[in-house]
């Protein structure tokens, strides 16, 4: 799939014709249509990505993760990795360091919903 049908179809998705997503990233008239054959530049892309809240990773094909977030989990359990100030972090605060950030994770799962 090409940048521009993925913009097409997510824009569709969203119920934007091309038109209405190039008025509202305010891009030049009819430039999404010019991508069906030329490279657009990275700076209207950012505003057409900002626009459909995706990466610009996204729109160009390098993932399918559609997501702005840009911080990546990496599971470091079971490794001497954690500490604090340079010493090692001591299992009961591990412990209550995770229920704080088991209850954030609560949190923001309820915000979103």
């Amino acid at each position: 799939m090409t940048t521009f049908e993925r913009i097409k179809e997510l824009a569709k998705k969203q119920g934007l014709s091309l038109a209405q997503l190039n008025d509202k990233a305010g891009l030049g008239k009819n430039s999404i249509y010019h991508w069906r054959t030329k490279t657009p530049s990275t700076d209207s892309l950012q505003k057409v990505a900002d626009v459909l809240h995706v990466s610009v990773d996204y729109l160009l094909g390098n993932t399918d993760d559609p997501s702005t977030d840009s911080k990546k989990l990496v599971d470091l359990s079971g490794t001497n990795v954690f500490t604090y100030q340079g010493m090692p972090i001591p299992e009961d605060d591990w412990e209550i360091i995770q229920d704080i950030l088991k209850r954030r994770r609560e949190q923001l799962k309820k915000k979103k919903s």
